[in-house]
């Protein structure tokens, strides 16, 4: 409890959590805290986030255990929720932008620019232009163009150079086909930012966002120790730092891939004394963090089938069902017509399907699902969303994700 007490004193100091209301959670007292937004705060039922930050420390623990020597810079594209990049940044985290806005974001946090890598292969010259202008000094390349704008616009940065994983691991979202050096394109990189006069200190790659077999960072490793030596091959001066990226998921596949990476770390850069290794995690710090609760606003019976609507969909949080291939669940709150049993608990399920708001057909969430008898009023809960969920939604049809409201809370994992 002491430890946890001391992380959640110092979130509360922290810019994007400070002068915010943060509620402490027993273990299993989620589903009360949302009943009681409900029932305190939600007069117009519109949807609402609730972040744990208490589950963010925990992840970083757990990182930090598993991965002691490689140094996380959080992903800001998979979630910028202020309250959850300011818990980061308290905890020590790194941060990987891909623009100027996200760059602007986590400088607001007081955040100093060598914790930031502008970890976008290929970046529009005003970005470059600014990330020059606030001193972040560290971005990737993997083509010859994005030399030339560098050497242009940010001839002091230091470089890494991405490669192309061998395979991606069965990601959720395959990357290589958009990003990464092919092998037969290193050498002739490396040589073009020689003649820029420019400095390559690493290498990056990513296997992909969510990847399933935690072999492929092995494979991946073993390519930039080949991407390393060929660096030497060509009397560079000695790269320093191999960026892992990301890929990792919080659950029982962070463990296989924690150990395939330090294993193969051993391996091939075992004898590379004053190495630093970063890596580029995303969804392993916020996905399980937060929870997503919508209200029914629709219902229609046809025989045994219940068909429901909520007020949020493929447009908004959902989203991560077409773009980040998310599987979805949700849980019954009938706190308008079962406050009794508001959980519906030993209730008999019906199969369901769950519409988003939106007038589009393929504003569909959810089809097949076993839920209760629901009525309109009552609402659905939806675990693990903070993952590429409403920082990719839009607003169409006049529903603003960006508006959707956060809740703060903090459970003691103790």
């Amino acid at each position: 409890m002491g430890s946890s007490s001391k992380s959640l004193q110092t979130i509360l100091g922290t810019p994007g959590v400070r002068g915010k209301r943060v509620t402490a959670l027993s273990k299993d007292g989620l589903t009360d805290f949302i009943q009681t937004i409900i029932f305190s705060k939600q007069e117009t039922k519109e949807p609402f986030y609730v972040l744990d930050l208490g589950a963010v420390t925990t992840l970083m623990d757990r990182w930090t255990r598993a991965l002691p020597t490689v140094r996380p810079y959080y992903a800001v594209k998979c979630n910028p929720d202020p309250a959850l990049l300011g818990t980061m940044a308290a905890m020590g985290s790194s941060f990987d932008c891909a623009s100027r806005a996200e760059i602007e974001s986590i400088l607001a946090l007081g955040v100093s620019p060598d914790r930031i890598i502008f970890a976008n292969p290929c970046k529009a010259e005003s970005h470059i232009k600014y990330a020059a202008s606030v001193g972040v000094n560290l971005t990737t390349f993997d083509s010859s163009d994005e030399i030339e704008k560098i050497r242009k616009w940010h001839p002091k940065c230091a470089l890494l150079i991405r490669i192309k994983a061998p395979d991606d691991g069965g990601a959720r979202c395959p990357l290589g086909p958009k990003y990464g050096a092919l092998p037969e394109e290193v050498a002739p990189l490396l040589q073009a930012v020689q003649a820029a006069r420019l400095t390559v200190i690493g290498v990056s790659f990513h296997v992909g966002s969510g990847a399933t077999n935690s072999r492929v960072y092995q494979r991946a490793i073993a390519a930039a120790k080949t991407a390393f030596n060929t660096a030497t091959q060509l009397g560079m001066p000695r790269m320093r730092v191999l960026n892992i990226g990301g890929g990792f998921m919080p659950n029982t596949q962070f463990s296989e891939a924690s150990s395939s990476v330090k294993a193969a770390l051993q391996s091939y850069f075992g004898n590379d004394s004053g190495l630093t290794v970063i890596a580029e995690p995303g969804r392993f710090f916020a996905e399980s963090a937060f929870t997503l609760a919508t209200n029914i606003i629709g219902k229609r019976i046809r025989g045994e089938l219940r068909e429901y609507w909520i007020n949020d969909g493929i447009y908004g949080s959902m989203n991560c069902l077409l773009y980040d291939h998310a599987n979805i669940t949700c849980k019954a709150l009938a706190c308008t017509s079962n406050r009794a049993n508001p959980t519906c608990k030993g209730a008999r399920t019906y199969s369901s399907t769950v519409f988003g708001p939106t007038c589009d057909a393929l504003d569909t969430v959810l089809t097949g699902h076993q839920l209760p008898e629901l009525q309109v009023n009552d609402w659905l809960v939806f675990p693990n969303m903070g993952a590429y969920t409403a920082a990719s939604g839009s607003n169409f049809n006049g529903f603003h994700t960006s508006s959707i409201l956060t809740y703060l809370a903090f459970s003691d994992s103790n």
